[in-house]
């Protein structure tokens, strides 16, 4: 068991107002404390995790949105934004949320062009998950007056979209059908 940090054991004035404002006396136990994982949830690295795909016969499409993704200009040192959405039909295997986090955040103190990184990225996802289908749409923030928007595709060898079913659309107010 890791023992409670100086800064996080209440003081006395604490446990007395504990006790005084409360009929039950504060208990003594001290709270059980998890330990700490080998990878902390909190550290960037480049390790993308997968699982297996709950669905792997259907095609259906795995969104992700990453708004505030950041990394340095690799020329002035300043900082780049970008929103980044993944459209992503996996095949066997689906990447796991937390790991696609941490690997995002390991770009945060790293030089790289906006191309570089977006083409990069789609790399990595290829490599541990193998899609059927994956795109990236990146959306850097303005720099110099100038927005960029870079979008990085790949599809698995002899794979073929289903043809897109188009619906009815109803008004968001009513649920009514549009004429």
């Amino acid at each position: 068991m890791i023992p409670s940090p100086p800064c996080l054991k209440p003081s006395r004035n604490v446990t007395a107002m504990a006790k005084t404002a409360s009929s039950k006396p504060a208990s003594k136990s001290a709270p059980k404390q998890r330990e700490m994982p080998v990878n902390p949830p909190s550290a960037p690295s480049k390790e993308l995790h997968v699982f297996p795909n709950p669905a792997p016969k259907r095609d259906y499409v795995i969104q992700f949105q990453v708004p505030e993704f950041t990394c340095h200009c690799p020329l002035t040192g300043q900082p780049d934004f970008a929103h980044f959405t993944i459209d992503m039909i996996a095949d066997e295997l689906c990447i796991e949320l937390k790991s696609l986090k941490m690997y995002f955040w390991s770009y945060r103190n790293e030089g790289a062009f906006h191309e570089k990184v977006t083409n990069t990225i789609l790399d990595d996802i290829v490599e541990v998950s193998n899609p059927r289908f994956v795109r990236i749409t990146a959306k850097w923030y303005v720099r110099g007056g100038i927005y960029t928007n870079v979008v990085a595709e790949h599809r698995k060898k002899g794979w073929k979209p289903q043809p897109v079913v188009e619906l009815a659309k109803h008004a968001a107010d009513t649920g009514m059908l549009r004429g």
